[in-house]
């Protein structure tokens, strides 16, 4: 079920256009409200149909159904596209099925061809749009779910991706990241505001949060809040887009330049860097009274900071040792440590939601995405087209955003976290960068 959080980052606009005057421009697509009207999952056996942690785990084998109904094909084309991408499912094709969609599921009809899984379901417009749906387990002969949504007419993508998250969890028991957003930074009009589009790059809408230039923007922890650095005005600040209040602060400003880095996860403090007193250095920054820790005495450049995610560590840039190289520290700005020795050029470090591992951009003749784990073991290239920087994890690890300018213009990209379908999802003849994956 959806958060209120989606219809607060919609009235957003509104109330930042009155407050701001014309800082804001209209979102050109709303936001949404998908409602679950009920819900029966028989999940309660907690089997595991895809063990996603096994090297040898095989796709498992789905039909589904165009939903019958009105825009029912199209959103079980979204089903089977979402679910593709994930490459933990493999989709059958719909001249194998011996069932017509209305026929009732019958496990016979589906055992000999060797498929595991069947996904049936009906669209209806009343007032608002509403599906039902449910979902089979061939070998056992049982509905795994059944369930009924309802959303707005014009929210059929929501829809869908709210179907693909259950059908994904029910059969990995994980939570999927259909529903999920990637902000990023994008050249408009001249200037360079931030943008949220959906994890598969449709309903982009820009924020109208501009400045002469502005820089990657960091989720908080619960996706409420975004901080980003921005210079108005010939001055490079620090500001706090509260999408629960509805409105933008600029929380940190000083001579010289100011970066935003990662919350912490209580989200009372971020990190940021600041050449405040001379070369950059990273700080802790209280996000209630503005307070300032610094973390790096370094006489060198110290940028890009990114804190785990229990808080315990921040990776970022340091070139101490003669190149640009990831570091990391305790949280307090002790034990600091080197973490990448291969190459002469790493930055932009971001964790996986776990910990236990750092994405970056290394420089290999061009900028590519490389992994390591934070104690520098196991580095691994994951691109090798053009170039590629400012990677960020999907909320459950599995998947990567990134930008690159591989077919000529810099755009976003999603992979899966070993390198596998990478493909572009921003706007076409946009330029954009700085993607960063959204926690929910």
């Amino acid at each position: 079920m959806i958060s209120e959080l989606e219809s607060r980052q919609h009235n957003i606009v509104k109330r930042l256009r009155g407050n701001l005057k014309n800082i804001l421009k209209k979102l050109p697509f709303p936001f949404c409200i998908l409602c679950l009207l009920s819900c029966f999952l028989s999940l309660s056996e907690a089997k595991v149909y895809i063990d996603i942690t096994s090297p040898v785990s095989k796709k498992l084998p789905i039909a589904i159904y165009d939903l019958q109904g009105s825009s029912g094909r199209e959103i079980s084309d979204l089903i089977r596209d979402d679910l593709t991408f994930t490459g933990l499912f493999s989709i059958i094709d719909k001249t194998s099925y011996i069932e017509s969609a209305s026929q009732a599921f019958k496990q016979q009809n589906w055992r000999p061809l060797g498929i595991d899984a069947v996904v049936k379901g009906s669209i209806r417009s009343e007032q608002d749009l509403v599906a039902d749906i449910t979902v089979y387990d061939v070998f056992e002969g049982r509905e795994i779910f059944s369930k009924q949504y309802r959303s707005d007419t014009n929210l059929i993508r929501q829809l869908a991706h709210s179907i693909s998250n259950d059908i994904y969890g029910a059969f990995s028991g994980l939570t999927g990241i259909f529903r999920t957003k990637i902000a990023f930074v994008a050249e408009d009009d001249g200037e360079k505001g931030i943008y949220i589009m959906d994890w598969d790059g449709h309903r982009a809408r820009k924020l109208g949060l501009k400045g002469t230039l502005v820089l990657t923007p960091h989720w908080s922890v619960d996706g409420t809040r975004l901080v980003y650095s921005s210079e108005r005005g010939r001055q490079w600040g620090i500001y706090l887009l509260d999408f629960l209040k509805m409105s933008e602060k600029r929380i940190f400003v000083s001579k010289g330049t100011n970066m935003a880095g990662d919350f912490f996860p209580s989200g009372d403090a971020l990190t940021i860097s600041s050449t405040k007193d001379g070369t950059p250095d990273i700080y802790a920054l209280s996000v209630k009274d503005g307070s300032l820790k610094k973390l790096t005495f370094s006489d060198g450049i110290e940028v890009s900071s990114a804190v785990s995610p229990d808080g315990e560590k921040i990776a970022f840039v340091s070139d101490r040792g003669g190149t640009p190289q990831i570091y990391s520290m305790r949280a307090g700005g002790s034990d600091i440590r080197r973490v990448t020795f291969e190459g002469s050029y790493n930055t932009s470090p971001s964790w996986s939601p776990s910990g236990d591992r750092i994405v970056f951009s290394c420089r290999r003749g061009k900028n590519q995405i490389c992994m390591v784990k934070p104690d520098g073991s196991a580095l691994v290239q994951l691109t090798d087209l053009g170039n590629n920087e400012d990677p960020s994890f999907s909320p459950d690890g599995r998947y990567i955003t990134f930008s690159s300018d591989r077919d000529g213009t810099k755009g976003i990209y999603i992979m899966r976290a070993g390198g596998e379908a990478q493909k572009k999802i921003s706007p076409g003849g946009l330029r954009s960068y700085g993607p960063r994956w959204s926690p929910n």
